[in-house]
C-alpha cells in the first residue's frame, strides 16, 4: 500500500532582514545648536544685540571714526584702551562692528570670567574667548577672525577717576608677538566716554583679596544709585576712534621674534591710543553730549 506524500507547508517564515544603512546626509548635527568651538552662538549674539541697541544708540550714543580701517575680511588683532568699573568699551566696540560690518568679533580676556559660574557660560556664548596665545592664534591665523584685546588688562577698568585716559603699560606685549606670529595686522582703537560711564572714587584691596577679585570699586554710580549703580552706567558720550592697521615684515610661524622689537612695537602702538586720546579729549566740549 503507498504511503501518502507530505505535503510542504507554504506558510512564510518571518525573516530578520538587517535595516538599510542611514544616509549620512540625513543625520541629525551632532552640535548643540549654533554654538561653535569657542562657545560662541551666533542666536545669543543677536538677542544681546537686540537687548544692548538701546543703550548703544540712545544711552551711549555711539561715534564711530575710521571705521574703515578694519578689514573686511581675514584675521586681524584689535587693541584697545580698557575703562569703567564694570568695563563698558568692550560690548560698545562689539556690537558696532558686528551691527555695521556684519563680521563677529571675538573678545580675549582673563580667564577669571570663564570661571565664574553662569557669567562664564553667558561671556563665552557672546563671543569671550580666554586670552591664551593659542587661542589667539588659531582665531586669528587659522581661522581669519577679529579678536579684540585689552593690554591693559584689569589694570585699565581698576584705574580711579583722577588717573582716567593715561594708559597702563601694554604688558610684555604678548599681543604683538601673536599678530606677528599669524601674519595678520593690529588695529589700534581709542576709546573716549567709558571712562565716565562708571569712574571709580576709591578701590578696596582688603575686599576684593577675600572675595577673589582682581579689585573691588567703589563708584560714583553706587554713591549716586544705591545698590543699583553696580550695574547702572552714567550716560556718558561715547567716541570710538580706529587708528591705522599696523603691520609687521616678518614672516608667520617663526619660533622666535625679537624681544626688542616686540617691546619697541608695543609701547609705539600704546603711545599712538594715547596721543589719539589726548587728541579726542581736547576736542570733546561735553563729557554727556561729545
Amino acid at each position: 500500500m503507498a504511503r501518502p506524500t507530505q505535503e510542504r507547508s507554504t506558510a512564510l517564515v518571518p525573516v530578520s532582514i538587517p535595516p538599510a544603512a542611514e544616509d549620512p546626509t540625513t543625520l541629525p548635527d551632532p552640535r548643540i545648536g549654533d554654538v561653535d568651538e569657542w562657545g560662541r552662538s551666533e542666536q545669543m549674539r543677536e538677542l544681546a544685540r537686540k537687548i544692548y541697541a538701546p543703550l548703544y544708540e540712545r544711552w551711549f550714543r555711539v561715534e564711530w571714526e575710521g571705521m574703515e580701517n578694519i578689514p573686511s575680511e581675514g584675521g586681524a588683532l584689535l587693541v584697545a584702551n580698557h575703562a569703567a568699573a564694570v568695563p563698558s568699551d568692550a560690548p560698545a566696540i562689539m556690537h558696532g562692528i558686528e551691527v555695521e560690518m556684519q563680521r563677529p568679533v571675538y573678545g580675549l580676556a582673563d580667564h577669571f570670567f570663564r570661571s565664574v559660574p553662569v557669567v562664564g557660560t553667558l561671556w563665552a556664548r557672546n563671543g569671550g574667548v580666554v586670552a591664551q596665545p593659542d587661542n589667539a592664534y588659531r582665531l586669528l591665523r587659522e581661522q581669519g577672525q577679529l579678536a579684540l584685546v585689552f593690554p591693559e588688562g584689569t589694570k585699565g577698568p581698576a584705574k580711579t577717576y583722577d588717573e582716567r585716559y593715561r594708559l597702563r603699560r601694554f604688558g610684555r606685549g604678548g599681543f604683538v608677538e601673536i599678530a606677528m606670529r599669524a601674519g595678520v595686522p593690529i588695529i589700534p582703537i581709542a576709546v573716549v566716554g567709558a571712562e565716565e560711564s562708571m569712574p571709580t572714587i576709591t578701590r578696596l584691596p582688603a575686599v576684593a583679596k577675600a572675595l577673589g577679585l582682581p579689585y573691588f570699586p567703589i563708584t560714583a554710580n553706587m554713591l549716586a544709585f544705591g545698590p543699583l549703580g553696580a550695574l547702572a552706567y552714567f550716560p556718558s558720550k561715547f567716541t570710538i576712534r580706529v587708528l591705522e592697521p599696523v603691520t609687521f615684515d616678518v614672516p608667520p610661524d617663526q619660533p622666535r621674534y625679537s624681544r626688542s622689537r616686540i617691546m619697541d612695537a608695543s609701547e609705539e602702538i600704546r603711545q599712538s591710543i594715547q596721543e589719539a586720546l589726548y587728541d579726542m579729549l581736547q576736542r570733546r566740549r561735553s563729557v554727556w553730549f561729545g
